[in-house]
């Protein structure tokens, strides 16, 4: 499965991702890429990429220009590079950066000359940002201005990173846990914690983190694009990696201050030695002691609807003497995050456990054969010296409704 994976040790803004999945692309297209973008007739804007070292990485700037003038953030303070995000907070700068409605937004981008596709992530990821702000400040969305991703280069950065998602075409986009960065940020409403209250907003329901680092890590649009463009989120997944892209920001940490993406193939069965399968589940576990056989057996439905590989239970004797019940749920890595809010939703417990399985499976196959009573559905199962053939539990069983006959009945005249 070609997967794209990003790292968001230093967080997410526009022109890192957007210089790091740049650098995914093979040099000739890199240079076709930038001249798509500055062909895109937005008008007075210009974009680059530049090679920078930082503590010893060597990555690349997105840079874009308005009217021939870098637009960086006078906080350079707290600016994390993804220059579209912060307001210059003087008023002779106003009339260059007018403030822009969703409507207007739309207007612009619908006159890019890009597909349909990247038109309509371009306004998905505005969207985003619209409805964080209109959370934020208690208006619609109709109503919200754009102050500082309302501008040109703001436009830019997203659009370019909706360009290279569409050249890229990753089956899988996985990310990991977002740096949002600490202290405060200046912005057009004034000077406010970081993360943002609208990032914040983006940011619900993914796994993020604040460290010693001062400054604001990531953006609003960072976090919008995250947003739309992740599957998941989580550790990097095992993969071959085939190219790997560092979009770096424009301030100095101790730490490299960078986005790296990483595109490779990654497998949900890995061939073994002599070519016998291997996969990784996770196992998620929780002792429950105060719920009925009812409510146990529905958790379990919901979970196995959910798509659960397996959901069983132990009986136990717990603390105190007191009997209860060991629910294990193995799922894949892809679905970990659901299945433990599913837990936590559907069962009392107030923990879950986490384990990492390495199974050794056999390769499944399925086969249709006609019998006297209809199709048979059959799985054959091999691997490892062993080869079993066993029919589908529900076709047998519905032969056995149909015609007035037990189970064993129907298997023996099969």
């Amino acid at each position: 499965m070609k997967t794209l994976y990003l790292d968001c040790g230093m967080g997410a803004a526009g022109d890192m991702m957007a210089a790091a999945l740049l650098e995914l692309l093979p040099g000739d297209r890199q240079e076709e890429m930038l001249k798509k973008l500055n062909s895109l007739k937005l008008e007075g804007v210009e974009v680059s990429a530049e090679k920078v070292k930082k503590c010893g990485i060597t990555g690349s700037h997105f840079d874009v220009r308005i009217d021939g003038e870098t637009e960086e953030s006078a906080d350079a303070g707290h600016s994390h590079g993804d220059h579209g995000q912060h307001d210059h907070g003087h008023e002779e700068q106003e009339h260059h950066h007018h403030h822009m409605h969703m409507s207007d937004i739309e207007r612009e981008i619908y006159s890019l000359e890009v597909s349909d596709r990247v038109k309509k992530d371009v306004i998905s990821v505005y969207r985003i940002i619209a409805e964080a702000e209109s959370h934020v400040h208690g208006e619609d969305v109709a109503e919200i201005h754009f102050h500082e991703v309302g501008r040109k280069d703001a436009i830019m950065d997203i659009t370019a990173v909706c360009l290279l998602m569409e050249a890229i075409s990753p089956d899988r986009t996985v990310s990991s846990a977002v740096h949002t960065g600490s202290g405060k940020v200046r912005c057009a409403h004034g000077i406010l914690p970081v993360p943002a209250p609208a990032t914040a907003f983006i940011l619900r329901g993914i796994p993020a983190y604040s460290t010693e680092i001062e400054g604001e890590l990531c953006t609003p649009t960072g976090a919008a694009l995250l947003k739309y463009f992740v599957d998941d989120f989580g550790p990097m997944p095992a993969m071959a990696a085939e190219n790997i892209g560092y979009g770096m920001g424009y301030k100095d940490f101790p730490v490299a201050n960078c986005l790296r993406a990483t595109l490779g193939e990654s497998f949900d069965t890995e061939q073994k030695t002599g070519g016998e399968l291997t996969d990784r589940v996770i196992g998620l576990s929780c002792n429950l002691d105060d719920m009925t056989a009812e409510e146990i057996g529905f958790a379990m439905e919901r979970l196995l609807e959910m798509g659960a590989k397996e959901v069983y239970t132990v009986p136990v004797l717990m603390k105190k003497s007191r009997p209860g019940t060991l629910l294990e749920v193995l799922c894949g890595e892809q679905d970990k995050d659901a299945m433990v809010r599913a837990i936590f939703r559907h069962t009392t417990t107030i923990g879950i456990r986490e384990t990492c399985y390495d199974r050794y499976i056999l390769k499944r196959t399925e086969e249709r054969k006609e019998t006297p009573f209809g199709t048979l559905r059959c799985k054959t199962s091999e691997g490892y010296g062993v080869t079993r053939t066993k029919p589908e539990y529900d076709d047998i069983a519905g032969f056995a409704r149909d015609n007035g006959c037990s189970i064993r009945e129907i298997r023996d005249k099969i």
